[in-house]
């Protein structure tokens, strides 16, 4: 079959459309996709590319350079990645900021276009072994932003007990409960299950879970037989764990919001007792390092 041109593409490119037809991986698409350096659309939910606007920009003559840094003051919301520490945190702190989770990759966008005054993030990079730097530092070049830690989580398989799963080849033909494309899990699932030779079509997908928290209730509900979860989630509802990685969780911060009064109230009550105690409370989290810089712009 001859390859897919400009000319005879779909209105609307997907990312595995998008990164075939760049020569590129689909990590560096949503990269991409973060930083504004290419034509996209979340209208959906999911990453669309409209076809004419990438024909334009390929040739040069689209303005799909990424967006000057915002100027106007930022909505005190945290966008990014759903974390139940962090969810909880933000309440209890009395710090007045809301929360938009869907994904670190749409948090890493929204937070490039000024949505937000923070974003949460577990972004792996495979070509540097590390989690968040490189993709924070590919989308914020210049921008007055900060990375700082939050937390260590531990990552791995939650399934129902006694259900034999012991690592990713086991989830051929198994029910797997997936998180949207773009988020931190669903590119660490891609990466996990190439380093264990599972085949992308191994499993079974059922509903996508936008937070973590969904994506472990499914198997609780018994509507799939494994997910790739948080260790303190799977300990809430009863569930095992094969731990699999240590990942990083970090807050990029805007700088200017970061000496404002709610992220001040939040970061202090980060650093205190209460945070410490519900961290071990929950098992999973390594919170020795909150409020450490990771990243400086």
């Amino acid at each position: 079959m001859p390859p897919t041109t400009m000319a005879d593409a779909p209105e609307f490119l997907t990312v595995k459309e998008l990164a075939e037809l760049l020569r590129v991986k689909e990590r560096k698409v949503y990269d991409m996709a973060a930083n504004g350096s290419v034509p996209c659309s979340r209208a959906t939910g999911k990453l669309l590319f409209p076809r004419a606007e990438i024909r334009a920009w390929i040739e040069g003559a689209s303005s799909g350079a990424p967006a000057p840094a915002p100027t106007a003051a930022r909505p005190p919301i945290v966008l990014g990645s759903h974390d139940p520490l962090l969810d909880w945190a933000i309440r209890a702190s009395g710090s007045g900021l809301a929360t938009f989770f869907d994904g670190s990759g749409d948090g890493l966008a929204r937070f490039v276009q000024g949505e937000g005054v923070a974003a949460g993030l577990h972004l792996y990079d495979q070509d540097s072994d590390d989690w968040n730097v490189p993709s924070v530092a590919q989308a914020c070049a210049g921008a007055n932003a900060v990375l700082v830690g939050f937390a260590r989580r531990s990552k791995g398989l939650v399934i129902p007990k006694g259900s034999g799963i012991a690592g990713m080849a086991d989830l051929a033909g198994k029910r797997v409960a997936p998180r949207q494309d773009g988020s931190g899990t669903a590119l660490l699932f891609a990466a996990l299950a190439a380093r264990d030779g599972l085949a992308p079509d191994a499993p079974i997908l059922t509903d996508t879970a936008r937070t973590e928290t969904e994506a472990v209730e499914a198997v609780a509900r018994g509507d799939a037989d494994a997910t790739l979860g948080l260790a303190a989630i799977a300990q809430l509802h009863d569930l095992s764990f094969v731990p699999l990685t240590e990942e990083r969780f970090d807050l990029l911060v805007d700088r200017r919001a970061w000496f404002d009064a709610p992220m001040q109230a939040f970061m202090a009550f980060c650093r205190g007792p209460v945070f410490r105690d519900r961290a071990k409370a929950m098992g999973g989290y390594d919170v020795a390092g909150v409020g450490s810089v990771r990243w400086n712009a």
